[in-house]
């Protein structure tokens, strides 16, 4: 078992980056890792938050399939299979033992160099309805770790292991109290409303109108992410709507925080989209979630993720095209006004995370 060396590899989303990346965080930290390599396009967000880290960086060209038959989709096929090529030549180079991938079309070269040199991969896919990539790779995977049980009738693959999302650590050690210590917030009932880093017009618009209610008829603390391009608008309209704002101590408004433990550890309930990182993250935090998928996600994953949990009580649903101040509202009083309810809806939230994901997914790669 000594001295062994794995390619990880996933990317475009953080979906699928942050689970690889975790992942490979942990097998740096096995005695019986020897070097790790993290294969993904130069180009995407993996790669600049792969730099700093104990592990090098290959870059492979890669880009989402065109949906039509034309010049476009020629192109694409000659760009992966350069891929596939680069892909052969690294493995020649470094001989991996084990392949990981975590899905996005980076990963599909790298696996399907895999096949053809024949190094055996583990895969991991977040979603309720597995992506393109796994679906048609799963059959040669070793085995998948899905963090969805309704994973498993969609992947033609005996070895499917539900593992959940890989979470970082501090998700399971951060107290609610310390959390709202941190922010510089009291021991009180907190929302937490947030579109992802990039924000969601949507809920921001809908939540602007309800900030000052909220504070002073409900007394509750918002925690409110706009999303980084969308913070200068947000900003500006709630100076119109609620010229005081800033001076609200129970109002935090930023564009985007980079310590989310802290955020959902200290919120009671979230106003979220549902990317299955997302929910593994707002499960681990005991959070009752008001679900608004992201309409135009891939597959329409999101609405699948969403629909599953609220399935299992877990969480609240409403529709993007239906999110309006007052309907915000009263999904948020239906859980303030209900403290049962919302406890009910947190416990089952909590039941579902998967705090040892990150070891039993390893675990898995190591037994190949």
């Amino acid at each position: 078992m000594k001295n062994k060396t794995f390619f990880i590899t996933g990317g475009g989303t953080g979906g699928h980056i942050y689970p690889a990346i975790a992942v490979a965080d942990e097998l740096l930290k096995n005695e019986n890792t020897n070097k790790i390599y993290y294969i993904g396009n130069p180009n995407n967000l993996e790669y600049s938050i792969v730099q700093g880290k104990n592990y090098e960086f290959l870059p492979v060209i890669s880009s989402g399939m065109p949906r039509k038959i034309g010049l476009a989709l020629v192109k694409w096929s000659m760009q992966m299979f350069h891929a596939f090529i680069k892909c052969c030549s690294y493995i020649k180079k470094y001989k991996p033992d084990v392949i990981f991938g975590t899905g996005g079309y980076v990963s599909a070269p790298v696996l399907m160099a895999g096949i053809v040199m024949k190094v055996p991969f583990v895969m991991h896919d977040c979603d309720a309805t597995p992506g393109l990539v796994t679906r048609k790779l799963a059959p040669y995977a070793k085995s998948v770790s899905i963090a969805f049980e309704d994973a498993k009738t969609k992947l033609n693959n005996p070895h499917c292991i539900l593992n959940g999302n890989p979470i970082r650590h501090e998700f399971s050690t951060l107290t609610k109290d310390q959390a709202r210590k941190n922010l510089g917030l009291e021991n009180k009932l907190t929302l937490c409303i947030m579109g992802g880093s990039q924000g969601a017009k949507t809920i921001n618009d809908a939540s602007i109108e309800l900030l000052q209610e909220l504070t002073e008829n409900y007394n509750l603390q918002i925690i409110f992410q706009t999303g980084k391009k969308n913070f200068e608008d947000v900003t500006k309209k709630l100076k119109d709507i609620y010229p005081n704002y800033e001076n609200d101590k129970n109002l935090i408004v930023r564009p985007y925080f980079e310590d989310m433990v802290t955020v959902l550890k200290a919120s009671d309930i979230a106003i979220s989209r549902a990317g299955s990182l997302s929910i593994s993250e707002l499960c681990a935090s005991g959070i009752a979630p008001i679900f608004v998928p992201y309409p135009y996600a891939a597959a329409d994953h999101q609405r699948k993720n969403a629909k599953n949990i609220v399935a299992q009580n877990a969480g609240l649903y409403i529709e993007d095209s239906e999110v309006t101040a007052k309907t915000l509202l009263e999904l948020i009083k239906s859980l303030v006004e209900n403290p049962e309810k919302l406890n009910q809806i947190q416990q089952a939230s909590l039941n579902l995370a998967k705090f040892d994901g990150i070891q039993n997914i390893v675990k898995q790669i190591l037994e190949v």
